[in-house]
């Protein structure tokens, strides 16, 4: 189920009428005003605590930082927490209230030892995104997104969104039973605009999959349906008429959704934090190359270590990588 509205819901009844997105933004305000009274009660607790009121203000700098990586649809998704430059600010007036900045410890050595080893985003047996390729060992198949996109996880679902917003992409686990026909279950329904003599019973990559074809007013859409060994799943692309052959990158999409190997599901590990220690000579640069099938690795470095571009890091520090299953690769050259 994804959560937040996509623009296509928005912009098309089809797609808003089809169960798979449900808006938020009705609760949107409610919960920006609950965010704005948790801050403030967080930080007047964490105060009479002991504890550093500003370390609100250094979380919400990482995470502002962080959501610069994010893909480039982000801002379609309504919000439900307050901006977070406008937090920030909150933040820090609230933290001046009852503390003075650069004062608490910050026990940065017992944060470091906890987060050494701790999984670094999803379970791959849940499905995880690696740069432009989802993996989900628990339903055993792959997917390549086209360059241009980026992708998120919402739920169950995987959404991507290309680059300018005029195509989007939602995949998705569906419960079809192993009796149902998956043409016959293109036919019935869900879609109310599916065109019944688009719809075609393929095989793909060895496995039974269907597709067919939907117009809307602002947006066509194709799918395909395929039925995997556990479950099957379900691939919805949109795009605004004229951006560029539809049913060519559709087929491209199909062709990377592939079921994985045994060997792959097996070799399937999270994606894991090792903290290291900084040796004379050693750069941002070169930590980023050792960090393990993350996008935009320098950039992810630097954020998950507070760090800003041209920092120049002194043997004896202690840094954050990215690392498969704890395996740190070789120093870089």
């Amino acid at each position: 189920m994804i959560c937040s509205r996509h623009p296509a819901a928005a912009a098309n009844p089809t797609w808003a009428r089809a169960p798979l997105w449900f808006p938020i933004s009705a609760l949107a305000g409610f919960s920006r005003a609950q965010e704005v009274e948790s801050d403030n009660i967080g930080a007047k607790i964490s105060a009479r605590a002991g504890y550093d009121p500003y370390g609100a203000v250094r979380i919400l700098g990482a995470l502002s930082r962080y959501a610069q990586l994010r893909s480039a649809g982000a801002e379609d998704a309504p919000s439900s927490h307050p901006a977070t430059a406008d937090r920030l600010s909150m933040a820090q007036t609230n933290a001046r209230r009852y503390a003075i900045p650069g004062v608490a410890e910050r026990d940065t050595a017992v944060m470091l030892a906890n987060v050494d080893g701790l999984v670094y985003g999803d379970d791959p047996n849940d499905g995880v995104i690696r740069s432009r390729q989802f993996l989900h060992a628990g339903l055993g198949f792959a997917f390549t997104a086209p360059p241009g996109y980026s992708l998120t996880r919402s739920g169950e679902a995987l959404v991507g969104l290309r680059a300018g917003g005029a195509e989007m992409l939602l995949l998705e686990p569906v419960s079809i039973s192993r009796e149902q026909n998956l043409a016959d279950y293109l036919a019935s329904g869900w879609m109310h605009t599916v065109d019944p003599k688009s719809i075609v019973q393929a095989s793909l990559h060895g496995v039974p999959a269907a597709t067919a074809a939907a117009e809307g007013s602002q947006w066509s859409f194709r799918v395909l349906v395929v039925r995997l060994d556990k479950r099957a799943v379900r691939l919805i692309l949109a795009a605004k008429p004229g951006t560029r052959d539809i049913d060519r990158a559709f087929r491209d999409l199909t062709e990377s959704l592939r079921p994985l190997t045994a060997a792959e599901i097996a070799a399937a590990k999270p994606l894991r934090l090792r903290v290291v220690t900084v040796q004379p000579g050693e750069t941002a640069a070169k930590f980023a190359r050792r960090m393990a099938a993350v996008d935009r690795p320098l950039e992810r470095f630097l954020v998950l270590n507070g760090l800003t571009a041209g920092h120049a890091l002194k043997a004896g520090d202690r840094v954050k990588l990215i690392t498969t299953d704890g395996h740190i690769g070789a120093p870089a050259k």
